[in-house]
């Protein structure tokens, strides 16, 4: 059964063992943002973190790592807390097929039992702010959703957007947002200047844990995240309208921030401790102003530890950027396998593929640079045989040491774009892109001296099953 909001997840969270209350009181600083950081090293089967007894505060309360282990998305999927990544990648595939699922309007959202405006907003008020890193340049909300519209088709539901951005707190009223130009909300903005208009949004947090999921899915500029929401949860995603801006947000939120990123306006946002594991510097950056918050009796908050991976955004944003990658390279070329993104936001892809002829790998490497994360985000694509499975490293590792000769395996792309975050890069937001092609080598491709591979046994599958049950007795 979906779950509607955050609280209905957290409680299936806690049945399943996969919630830990953190019933001591805690310093705000460092323990919160330490202890989200410490869960992910606990496994496959981390818990999510709740937090109720924090110091200097008298109602807080703190969710933390909610996505944050294999375990803990399976089941925000309504899926086995046991199955592993590639059969949860094979189950959003799946799901994605029967995408678009329309959403439905509900009325009396949770989040509208509480409402301030105006010069009496003060976000402290409401949330529990704390840093996450200790270089951070301030307090950060970094797992909300931000829903916009295009300016120049306002009533299309496809090129709307909801989007995971970090917007840093600048004042009881005031906060940054990084627009990424790979993404959406970047192009409403843009218009929005365009016309010398603000831009209106709307930032929910504490969010159900599907919205979460494809508010990070690097989908195409005119599909609806609520639509993927519901192709995702097997019917309809609730959702209602903001009461300022009008704008479709998600029925079951804890806090709903209305207000309007201001046209032509920046202001020095950062540093942050980002998905890179890095430290990005302060940059120019947009500036929302707050017009509106409603929000649920005693809120829950929800927030995100970023760092050296693997973190809580390492598995949230896995499943969801292997798949969009597979679907759009499989319509191009039936030949892919399998792809595996999940390496610190898809900066590299691995890709399993049969061939048509030699060379094929190399042009399915570079369709996979084309894509809409390709163009921002992989930086590396490593291309296997079909026989490889891109999700077992030993494999993969066994591809590049025995396939790949540098001396014309290596395909460097000079000059393409990547998120200014990504460290590598020289000059922010260019940087020479690399594909490997590790294959064996068809007609007319004479490399190497290959002969023939040693295959599994056929017997093999039969003893692993036997294996297996003889180990779990």
């Amino acid at each position: 059964m979906p779950y509607d909001d955050l609280r209905s997840f957290l409680q299936t969270l806690e049945k399943e063992g996969q919630l830990l209350r953190i019933a001591d009181e805690v310093m705000p600083e460092p323990d919160i943002a330490a202890a989200a950081n410490a869960a992910p090293r606990l496994g496959a089967a981390a818990p999510a973190l709740y937090f109720d007894n924090v110091k200097g505060f008298t109602n807080a309360r703190i969710a933390m790592n909610v996505h944050g282990s294999w375990a803990n998305h399976a089941l925000a999927l309504d899926m086995d807390k046991n199955s592993g990544p590639k059969d949860q990648v094979d189950e959003f595939i799946r799901r994605w097929a029967n995408f678009p699922v329309k959403a439905e309007y509900r009325d009396n959202p949770p989040w509208a039992q509480n409402t301030v405006e105006g010069d009496e907003i003060n976000i402290f008020d409401v949330l529990p702010l704390i840093r996450l890193n200790d270089g951070d340049g301030g307090f950060y909300i970094d797992k909300a959703a931000v829903v916009s519209k295009d300016p120049d088709d306002p009533t299309s539901t496809d090129k709307q957007n909801v989007g995971i951005y970090r917007i840093q707190v600048k004042g009881r009223r005031k906060l940054a947002l990084q627009p990424v130009p790979m993404h959406d909300i970047a192009q409403h903005l843009r218009k929005a200047e365009e016309r010398g208009e603000d831009l209106p949004i709307a930032i929910t947090l504490g969010n159900d844990p599907v919205i979460s999921i494809v508010a990070s899915t690097p989908m195409e500029y005119d599909q609806n995240e609520y639509e993927l929401a519901g192709a995702l949860r097997g019917e309809p995603a609730p959702i209602a309208r903001s009461p300022k801006n009008n704008l479709p947000v998600p029925w079951g939120s804890e806090i709903v921030i209305e207000g309007v990123i201001e046209g032509r306006k920046r202001e020095i946002e950062g540093p942050f401790g980002e998905f890179t594991g890095h430290y990005s510097g302060g940059r120019n950056m947009t500036v929302i102003r707050i017009d509106k918050i409603s929000y649920r009796t005693d809120p829950v908050f929800e927030h995100l530890y970023l760092g050296m991976p693997w973190t809580e955004i390492d598995y949230l944003m896995a499943a969801n950027t292997c798949v969009p990658l597979y679907t759009q390279l499989k319509k191009d070329f039936p030949e892919v396998q399998a792809v595996n993104a999940t390496y610190t936001h898809g900066l590299v892809v691995i890709v399993s593929t049969k061939k048509r002829y030699g060379g094929f790998a190399k042009a399915v490497g570079m369709r996979v640079l084309t894509t809409p994360h390709g163009l921002g985000y992989a930086a590396t694509v490593i291309v296997v045989d079909a026989e490889v499975d891109p999700f077992n490293l030993p494999q993969v590792m066994w591809a590049l040491s025995t396939k790949m000769n540098p001396a014309g395996d290596l395909v460097v792309v000079p000059k393409l774009p990547v998120l200014g975050l990504a460290p590598q890069a020289s000059t922010p937001g260019i940087v020479d892109k690399l594909i490997i092609d590790a294959t064996t080598p068809v007609a007319p491709d004479t490399r190497g001296n290959y002969g023939n591979q040693v295959l599994d046994l056929p017997e093999m599958g039969e003893w692993l099953t036997k294996l297996q049950s003889l180990a779990a007795r």
